[in-house]
């Protein structure tokens, strides 16, 4: 029978999480499932406790209890009621005398008193029995607002449960108020140890309920600050660098020809472009492969720098592939910031990072034609040391052959 029962039940969840598919629909399955388990546990329990069989009972969990940082506030309701109660009493008393001292001035001796008399009949009814009643109504609002916050207080501590720390606009929606008006409300029961050890964080917007996670929050936050201060200087310190390496190049092409000198600073502006796209750009991969091209690109620029007879050989690379290059880094930039990263978007990515590929090895390619005859005068060099050191006996055997 017990195995028919969860046979049942097993099915039932089936059903239910095939509902929860075709309908696109998750927001009450985890409720839905929960309650067919705790209803099937139930089954079980009562079967087992119909079978006569006391070992198997379910044994009853207690419950586990909120940290004990909340002060009992019973003194304080207490003292609410009494504001109440005095305070309304005595408000409603000295209000039923002024009403019957005024009555009394204005009518039972009305006949015999000029208008002087009067007034000073009502101002002295106003004196006797008007300030009190007002002083006994303004306690009876304090009672009012001490019952009122301290149910609030109570909302506040059901609502945080067990953890340790809370959104404070979670807490304004429970209560029904503006956050403003909570967070005035947590400052005062922190400053008057409601939660003994209260702390408001960020901006105000989060309440932390116990000493431990306080320490945690901030130890977090130091090491946040840390970072963030060790990003700005990273970023200063690049920025100096940068600097100096213009002041320098900017020596440096003072003996450079004018036309020359523009193909360079041109150069230098598509580097600079290509970096800033590569940091708005967010992935690994494709950040590792712009900056292999930025280094390309600087070596070929400053390969011509130093031998202005090669700028001929850059001349497409001006023309066409710098500026292509650009375009393909603006456009995945543009497809990188979709929040929705569709199948044609991904496929356009991959496109624009298998270009890069093929740009960074035609790079590669440049800066090694560059660099041709460099290399032929130094195999030249070498040819014609081994040749003088074979002349003298001074080579390897296999260099004599």
């Amino acid at each position: 029978m017990m195995n028919q029962e969860w046979e049942k039940f097993a099915d039932s969840i089936k059903d239910t999480v095939q509902s929860a598919i075709d309908a696109q629909n998750f927001e009450k399955l985890s409720q839905t499932i929960a309650d067919t388990v705790n209803h099937a546990m139930d089954s079980v329990s009562n079967g087992r406790k119909y079978n006569g069989s006391a070992a198997a009972q379910p044994v009853k969990k207690e419950q586990p209890k909120p940290p004990c940082v909340y002060r009992k506030t019973t003194s304080v309701k207490v003292w609410g009621y009494v504001f109440l109660a005095v305070g309304g009493g005595l408000g409603l008393l000295f209000l039923l005398l002024l009403a019957f001292g005024m009555t009394g001035v204005m009518l039972g001796a009305g006949t015999f008193m000029g208008i002087s008399n009067r007034l000073a009949g009502i101002a002295a009814a106003l004196g006797l029995f008007g300030v009190p009643g007002i002083a006994g109504g303004a306690l009876a609002w304090k009672g009012i607002r001490k019952l009122k916050r301290e149910e609030r207080f109570r909302i506040y501590v059901r609502t945080i449960g067990m953890r340790e720390y809370c959104n404070v606009k979670e807490l304004a929606e429970r209560v029904g108020r503006k956050t403003k008006a909570v967070i005035r409300d947590l400052k005062y029961m922190i400053r008057k140890n409601w939660f003994m050890e209260g702390y408001l964080v960020e901006n105000q917007t989060c309440l932390i309920v116990t000493r431990s996670m306080y320490h945690q929050y901030c130890g977090l936050e130091n090491k946040r600050i840390q970072s963030e201060r060790e990003e700005q200087e990273r970023r200063e310190s690049d920025q100096r660098r940068e600097l100096d390496e213009q002041k320098k190049r900017r020596e440096e092409k003072k003996g450079v020809a004018p036309d020359i000198r523009r193909i360079i600073e041109e150069g230098d502006r598509y580097i600079r472009k290509i970096h800033e796209c590569n940091d708005e750009i967010l992935g690994q991969e494709i950040s590792a492969k712009i900056s292999r091209m930025e280094l390309l690109i600087d070596k070929i620029f400053d390969r011509v720098e130093r031998n202005p007879e090669s700028v001929g050989d850059i001349r497409r690379l001006m023309d066409y592939y710098l500026p292509t290059t650009v375009k393909l880094l603006e456009a995945y930039q543009e497809l990188d910031k979709q929040p929705v990263q569709g199948e044609n978007i991904l496929s356009s990515k991959s496109e624009i990072e298998g270009t890069l590929d093929t740009l960074n090895t035609a790079f590669e390619k440049l800066l090694d034609d560059l660099f041709q005859d460099t290399a032929w005068d130094v195999s030249s060099d070498i040819s014609v040391l081994r040749t003088m050191l074979a002349q003298e006996g001074l080579a390897k055997d296999e260099w004599k052959r």
